[in-house]
């Protein structure tokens, strides 16, 4: 579904880095849940609390039917992206099926973004969210 793209390896990491030390699923959830508030806090300035709204309900239409196991589970956060419940959610899963879906909807979250906006712009809008760039090398650009 997706390429292993420098943006899909840092989700990546920062799902592992949130979620190394949760062994409950309640943890997980925290963890997780954590990760789409910041996401919240750092887009609704920018896209507003609808567009945020239609990314998430978007990507889980997305992994619900790209990974119809889960569809049952989250197809009520379809029709609203309510983090509360999400967590619920996640706290009955097991931890693996939980790391899996959400690194699925998180990246799937990414790419839509970075498809409306652009990939430059969305990594550095989510920058804070993901972590600094797995290379170590800062990004520098060039002004006129």
């Amino acid at each position: 579904m997706f390429a292993e793209s420098e943006a899909g390896q840092r989700i990546a990491a920062s799902l592992a880095q949130r979620t190394a030390h949760s062994a409950e699923s309640s943890q997980v959830a925290d963890a997780i849940t954590s990760m789409f508030e910041d996401i919240n806090r750092t887009l609704i300035p920018i896209i507003g609390p609808k567009g945020v709204a239609a990314l998430h309900r978007r990507s889980l239409f997305l992994c619900t039917s790209a990974y119809p196991q889960f569809a049952d589970t989250y197809k009520t956060l379809i029709v609203a992206m309510d983090l509360g419940e999400l967590k619920s959610l996640l706290a009955e899963q097991n931890k693996g099926d939980a790391l899996f879906f959400c690194e699925a909807l998180l990246k799937t979250f990414y790419e839509l973004l970075a498809t409306l906006i652009g990939r430059s712009l969305a990594a550095r809008l989510l920058l804070d969210v993901w972590g600094r760039p797995l290379s170590g090398t800062p990004v520098q650009e060039n002004s006129p």
